[in-house]
């Protein structure tokens, strides 16, 4: 591995061990609606109780991209983020932020208020600016995969040779062009539910460590996402059990982030996770005399 921290306005956040990123929407009409916070005492209240249950970046968006969501004006998005992130950071100095952006306006915004972490779906395809503008920044960037960027036609393109073989190509490609702007500190997501049905998924979730051959952290957000609840024929509210069952699988083939809703659950997940690790290195097969 070839990192270990992300360097966020002069601050380390230390990779070394997975870590829970909490997610709050600042929206009406996000898929969970457990994650929808607008009224400022809300948002102070999620931000905290983020915190204590263990997350250590909160992710804040201002746009759902669930498929069907209601279009939202860039300045209304950027009213969104602004208040939001300068009331977290009015009262948690520490706690790295994310801007969940596509727009690079939102992203200045964001950042300007205080946060520290661009998380862009679109992969600077929706926004030609925003590679320039994160390189401008000199923040980390969450790099999702995605198909074109398109949000209204994404469901419908899925063709791939190999999901896997592709999204290594895509990252790479991505990830040099980033590195000639000067961009640092690059996160993947393999985009789980962008772009991908549901047996895509599960094979992507299979195969995921293969991503680690770039050398880059990895983010995996699949917090009751419709690949769990279509599978279990049940709904996004009811799909908590499954989402932890996904993001240890996800931990195992290398995750480094674990996007969520559910907090706790996930914290608890990452400590179960690290001590089996340590009873894996720690013990040895018994011999055949002890049988």
């Amino acid at each position: 591995m070839s990192y270990t921290t992300l360097n966020c306005n002069g601050k380390l956040l230390d990779l070394s061990l997975p870590i829970v990123m909490g997610i709050i929407n600042i929206t009406p009409d996000s898929f969970f609606k457990g994650s929808r916070f607008q009224a400022h005492d809300d948002i102070l209240r999620r931000a905290g109780q983020i915190i204590e249950e263990g997350g250590q970046i909160i992710d804040v968006g201002g746009f759902s991209t669930r498929p069907g969501a209601n279009e939202v004006s860039e300045t209304e998005e950027t009213d969104r983020i602004a208040m939001a992130v300068s009331c977290i950071r009015e009262v948690y100095k520490d706690i790295p932020i994310s801007i969940d952006t596509f727009r690079t306006k939102v992203a200045e915004t964001g950042i300007q208020e205080g946060a520290d972490i661009i998380n862009d779906i679109s992969a600077g395809m929706i926004d030609e600016n925003m590679f320039d503008a994160v390189a401008r920044l000199k923040v980390p960037y969450i790099l999702m995969h995605n198909v074109k960027g398109d949000l209204a036609t994404m469901q419908k393109q899925t063709s791939y040779h190999n999901i896997t073989a592709d999204l290594l190509r895509f990252f790479s490609e991505k990830v040099d062009l980033l590195r000639t702007k000067g961009v640092n500190d690059i996160i993947l997501d393999p985009g789980f539910g962008f772009a991908k049905d549901i047996e895509q998924n599960y094979e992507l979730m299979a195969h995921l460590s293969l991503l680690k051959q770039l050398g880059l952290p990895m983010l995996v957000g699949i917090s009751r996402k419709r690949m769990i609840w279509q599978l279990l024929e049940t709904n996004a509210d009811e799909s908590l059990n499954g989402t932890t069952v996904l993001n240890v699988l996800a931990l195992q083939q290398g995750a480094d982030i674990l996007r969520v809703h559910d907090v706790k659950e996930a914290a608890e997940a990452v400590k179960i996770f690290l001590k089996y690790k340590e009873g894996e290195s720690a013990g040895t097969a018994p011999s055949a005399t002890y049988l």
